[in-house]
């Protein structure tokens, strides 16, 4: 597997070319932290953006819906997607209003996505969605059924033709304005979770698991 990603038209970034970079190790990591991929493909009544979970396993990303969902229909013989992952660090504040920015990471991803047919290829799409969100959930859970994998389609989409893009670090006012007086920097964000609330038709005295208890959302 080639350490490079596909440098296409598509992904080519012009605007701010310095933040961006082909590393498939860089976009990996990206993908591996992230939990909600926007999918955007035509519909053939226009072009919509779909929030969804994913998985990545090796060089490939895979999606999944309901079978009986609209949007799902026409990826029998391939349907050309893009699918956008973006991690949130910071605003960045700068001494004038237009050179405020974000900090982020984020992987653009271009290709085909084709129905998973082969079973076992779909079973193990379905362990790494989940163990994707929750590490370890897996094997601590009922796992789909016959029924519930006919009732599910997995999509899978080539990480090939993508592109990273990546700002760090304070503002970067233009001189003119560095003498101007007002606070700058930078207002870290990071995604933190809560302590666990116990679903109350569970059974009464159930431990939290391990792997619930030292959760830690940035995959760290």
């Amino acid at each position: 597997m080639t350490t490079e990603l596909e440098q296409t038209n598509r992904t080519m970034i012009s605007r701010h070319s310095e933040r961006g970079s082909y590393d498939r190790n860089v976009a990996n990591a990206i993908l591996d932290e992230g939990m909600v991929a926007h999918v955007g493909f035509d519909t053939g009544n226009g072009v919509a953006v779909i929030p969804m979970t994913y998985a990545r396993i090796d060089d490939e990303l895979f999606l999944h819906g309901a079978i009986a969902s609209r949007w799902l229909s026409g990826f029998e013989q391939g349907k050309p997607v893009s699918v956008c992952v973006t991690l949130l660090d910071g605003l960045v504040l700068a001494q004038s209003a237009f050179s405020h920015s974000m900090n982020y990471r984020s992987v653009v991803c271009f290709g085909d996505a084709t129905v998973v047919a082969d079973q076992g290829k779909k079973d193990a799409a379905f362990k790494a969605f989940l163990d994707h969100l929750i590490p370890g959930r897996w094997d601590d859970t009922r796992q789909p059924d016959s029924k519930e994998s006919e009732a599910t389609i997995v999509l899978s989409v080539p990480i090939r033709e993508a592109s990273v893009k990546v700002r760090s670090g304070p503002p970067k006012d233009s001189a003119k304005d560095l003498g101007l007086g007002y606070w700058t920097g930078v207002i870290p964000l990071e995604m933190t979770n809560s302590a666990p609330i116990p679903d109350p038709e569970m059974e009464e005295n159930k431990p939290v698991p391990g792997y619930v208890k030292d959760f830690d959302p940035r995959r760290q």
